[in-house]
């Protein structure tokens, strides 16, 4: 009978510097998304009075919860 060598893991290492670098991209993203989502009204916009991306985000608003009318 032949046994078979126990497969061993090995954890993955993640550098501090790359972690970082990650966390503050994911947090970035996490912001513009909820800026665009649930803030940006259209007409008080950052980006001037234009209301394509409070059209482009309006279901999604109201599926999360944010009011927006």
């Amino acid at each position: 009978m032949t046994t078979l060598p126990a497969e061993s893991s090995t954890p993955v290492v993640l550098p501090v510097t790359k972690a970082v670098v990650w966390l503050a991209g994911a947090t970035l993203l996490a912001l513009a998304l909820y800026y665009f989502i649930g803030i940006d009204q259209g007409a008080t916009s950052v980006f001037g009075s234009d209301m394509h991306i409070h059209e482009f985000v309006h279901d999604s608003r109201h599926f999360l919860g944010f009011p927006c009318h």
